[in-house]
């Protein structure tokens, strides 16, 4: 209720002003004890890791780990912060976020704008949230692509002891040829080196952290089948399906809807539960699947769990209907 009383205000904003000015509301009420939603525990079992309900938050709207308590406190099952990189860097220039709410749809080309991982780090620290944390990760924009292993190496080293989980993002459209991490020699060579470190790391540390791999919805199903093998090869932990669109279906003649950059809201739901399916399908239970994308009501989480999630998250749906659809969702995941 009160979130349909301020939407009107915030979208009057443009979309990053409203961003910001949301999460800095949110922190305030959170600090107040005015934020908090309770939501029954609906625990799921996942990855190894008892999460107390299914729904989390997806990587974007927290990059620099510095809202997580105020977050948390809306009832997310799990929060995943990022994506986060070795070196801070200030992503594409402004404007670079709109809005499209005819089809409840947003269009970033954010391009990974974020403090560095030094500085995720001591927020994280700075934290009192005990629950479920993923970080993402991913590489500087300046980073050659051929060298972008050196990058997610960095941040999986240090971030490793303070996640609950670990993102690998190779999926965003916004940072310079980096879906093509997705395919061939430089997806093995990725997932070979990250897998081997995250091993050693667990040992060092005496703990496993899961390593997550997130995907794009715009894949082939060669490119469907070459990943899953990969992950079946590496033993990678789960897959998060998936990162937003190049696609421009159901937008294309609406304002703003033929702005660069990556598709996500409504528009991109029945494309990424699709590609969830196609990947459930081949991997057949063997690595846990994560869906994200579309989700704007409780019977769109269930749909992904039918299509083979364990997990579901949601971002651009909370922009356009508020904190209600967590508790939708988590009602709606039988």
């Amino acid at each position: 209720m009160l979130y349909s009383l301020a939407r009107p205000m915030l979208f009057s904003l443009s979309p990053e002003r409203a961003h910001e000015l949301t999460l800095s509301l949110l922190k305030s009420a959170h600090k107040i004890g005015l934020a908090r939603q309770h939501i029954a525990p609906k625990p799921v079992t996942c990855m190894g890791i008892e999460f107390p309900n299914p729904v989390g938050l997806a990587a974007g709207l927290d990059k620099n780990g510095a809202y997580i308590d105020a977050l948390a406190a809306m009832g997310f099952g799990f929060i995943e912060i990022g994506t986060i990189t070795p070196r801070p860097q200030a992503g594409n220039p402004q404007p670079r976020l709109f809005r499209i709410p005819e089809a409840k749809a947003i269009i970033n080309r954010m391009g990974f704008n974020n403090d560095g991982v030094d500085q995720l780090i001591e927020n994280v620290k700075s934290s009192k949230f005990k629950g479920i944390l993923g970080i993402n990760i991913g590489k500087n924009a300046d980073t050659p692509v051929e060298n972008a292993v050196d990058d997610y190496l960095i941040c999986l080293e240090k971030v490793y002891h303070y996640a609950s989980y670990i993102t690998v993002n190779i999926s965003s459209p916004n940072t310079k040829n980096l879906r093509s991490l997705q395919s061939g020699d430089a997806l093995t060579e990725l997932l070979e080196t990250l897998k081997q470190r995250q091993l050693e790391l667990a040992e060092q540390y005496h703990h496993y952290v899961p390593l997550v791999l997130k995907v794009a919805p715009d894949l082939t199903e060669e490119d469907i089948e070459f990943i899953a093998n990969q992950l079946l090869q590496f033993k990678i932990d789960g897959l998060i399906v998936t990162n937003t669109t190049l696609s421009r279906v159901g937008v294309e003649s609406l304002p703003y809807g033929n702005e660069a950059g990556g598709l996500s809201g409504a528009p991109v739901f029945e494309k990424s539960t699709e590609c969830l399916r196609q990947f459930a399908k081949r991997l057949n239970g063997q690595i846990p699947l994560i869906g994200v994308g579309g989700i704007t009501q409780g019977e769109h989480a269930l749909a992904k769990k039918d299509a083979g999630a364990s997990l579901v998250q949601i971002y651009s749906g909370l922009i356009y209907t508020g904190p209600s659809l967590i508790k939708d969702c988590v009602s709606a995941f039988n």
